[in-house]
Formats: C-alpha cells, sequence, structure tokens
C-alpha cells in the first residue's frame, strides 16, 4: 500500500464537476447489470459502512420501484471526502507496508472506488431509464403533497408514468385526480411505459382545456428542458377565471423547464413541499407555487 497510489486516487475520485448531470458508466452494460454492480460493491466494500450504507439506499430504492412502491428520500450519494484514508488506515491497521495481502486487497479496492463513485452519482440516470422517473418522487413528498392539497381536485400534466398521482391516491383514494401524459416520449425512454396508476392520453394544453372548470390544482414536474411548453401552460392558466394553482417541480434555471418560463414566472418556495424532497446528486430541482 504506497501513499503515492492513494494521492493518485483521490485525484481520480474528485475531479473538477460541473452543473450537469453525469453520464452513467459505458461499462455497466444493461439497466439491470447496474444492480448486478452495486450488489457486487455491496460484498466488496462490506467492511466500510460510509459506502455499504449508501449502496442499501440505491438497492432498496430499487426494490420499492420495481414493485410499483414509492421509495424513501435518498441521502445524498456521495462516499465522504476522507472515505480513501479511512480505507488506507483501516487496512494498514490490519497489514504492514509491504505485505502481499494488504496490497493485492488495496489494489483491488482502489481500483474500484472510482467505479462505485460513478456508479452513485449515476443512480438517477438509471432511475430515468429503468423506470422514467425523472423528478424523484419518495413516499413521505406525496404525503407531504398531498397534505397540502387537502383533498383539492387535481390535475397532474405531463405525468410520464403517473408516480405523483400515484402517491396522491395511495394517500387520499376519493381525492380527485386526473392524470395526464402526451406520451410522446414512449419511443425514445422508459417515460409512460410503464405507469404505476391510470394515465389518460393528453398533451398539456389538452389536459388543461378538458379539465381546468373541474380542478383547483395543476401539477406540473420536470417539464422537459428548452422546451416551451410550460410557457404555455402558465400563459393559459393566467387566463382562467378560475385560477388553478401551479405547483411546479423542476430545477430553476438548470435541467428542466425554458428559460422564458424561469424568467417570467413569480416563484414561491412552500416549506411544507420541500422537506421531504430529496436531493441526492448535483441538481437542485424544488418544488414551486408558480403564477
Amino acid at each position: 500500500m504506497n501513499p503515492k497510489q492513494l494521492r493518485k486516487l483521490k485525484k481520480q475520485l474528485h475531479p473538477k464537476t460541473t452543473a450537469s448531470a453525469p453520464e452513467l458508466n459505458p461499462n455497466a452494460g444493461a439497466d439491470n447489470d447496474y444492480i448486478t454492480q452495486m450488489n457486487h460493491f455491496r460484498d466488496e466494500f462490506t467492511d466500510f459502512s460510509d459506502a455499504v450504507f449508501l449502496i442499501n439506499q440505491v438497492l432498496e430504492a430499487d426494490r420499492l420501484l420495481s414493485r410499483g412502491l414509492l421509495p424513501q428520500p435518498l441521502p445524498p450519494l456521495l462516499l465522504p471526502d476522507n472515505f480513501q484514508d479511512t480505507m488506507y488506515q483501516r487496512l494498514l491497521a490490519k497489514y504492514p507496508l509491504g505485505d502481499p495481502r494488504g496490497d493485492q486487497i488495496w489494489n483491488q479496492l482502489s481500483g474500484d472506488l472510482p467505479q462505485l463513485d460513478r456508479a452513485l452519482r449515476n443512480f438517477r440516470e438509471y432511475l430515468e431509464t429503468t423506470y422514467g422517473m425523472w423528478a424523484y418522487i419518495s413516499a413521505p413528498f406525496a404525503n407531504d403533497l398531498s397534505a397540502y392539497l387537502n383533498g383539492r381536485p387535481t390535475l397532474e400534466i405531463m405525468a410520464g408514468n403517473g408516480y405523483i398521482s400515484k402517491g396522491l391516491r395511495d394517500h387520499n383514494a376519493k381525492q380527485p385526480i386526473y392524470t395526464t401524459d402526451s406520451k410522446d416520449w414512449t419511443a425514445e425512454n422508459e417515460t409512460g411505459k410503464h405507469p404505476v396508476t391510470t394515465v389518460e392520453q393528453l398533451d398539456a394544453l389538452a389536459a388543461i382545456e378538458k379539465y381546468s372548470d373541474q380542478v383547483a390544482a395543476v401539477i406540473m414536474s420536470w417539464s422537459p428542458d428548452g422546451q416551451t411548453v410550460d410557457w404555455d401552460v402558465l400563459q393559459a392558466l393566467r387566463k382562467l377565471p378560475s385560477q388553478p394553482e401551479l405547483i411546479v417541480i423542476g430545477e430553476k434555471d438548470g435541467a428542466t423547464d425554458s428559460t422564458i418560463f424561469w424568467q417570467q414566472a413569480t416563484l414561491t418556495e412552500i416549506p411544507a413541499l420541500n422537506k421531504h424532497f430529496s436531493h441526492f446528486d448535483l441538481l437542485n430541482d424544488q418544488v414551486y407555487i408558480a403564477k
């Protein structure tokens, strides 16, 4: 176990980052291989509780989603800054310098550590490509949203596979929920292919035209980056005499929605809705009321 190797590993683990989401590990293979890889990492790093805790969070979220259930909130999926040092010191305490057994274990762990770090940071992309889940919708967040809506009739537009509506229906089966999506993305990814609740095929503006006089709130989550449908939605709602409340989930001036929407919308953050809204990677999406 050479200290120079430790310094080299640190450079691998902490490159300069940008605000954009990282890409999946090209060596990870198909979606199922991601979970296989995470199970392998859990066995390999079993003596390091910080790593095992994060891996278990990923695996449990996947287990629940694979059964059509909403997951729990996630912590930041980032290994501690001193994780390499901890790993190095623990091995050094067990094997003296120059011991080939320690060198072999160190070489294996240090070689796989950057891959583990990358896989944790890429969990969102796994969720997108496997479940069509873009905003991370946890069961506690759905509970908060249900309490906030307090039974008011609600329209979800651009619902994808319907995770938000499912959470609301689970908490209040009597609440009128209209779940809609254009399903334009089914040819490109998993969005809309595996609905977890009933989703009516309607684009956002058609859904507003059909249901606006029946609802008190409209939910719009992760409107596509650069497309101005969100701005069209906001303008359409502003013209309605009923003025249903627009609840928006997105990253302001970031990975979601259009520039004109963020510039023109009057936004209010609702602490009760962001309390359990999970931030586990570089993205900082929030829940807003937009007018």
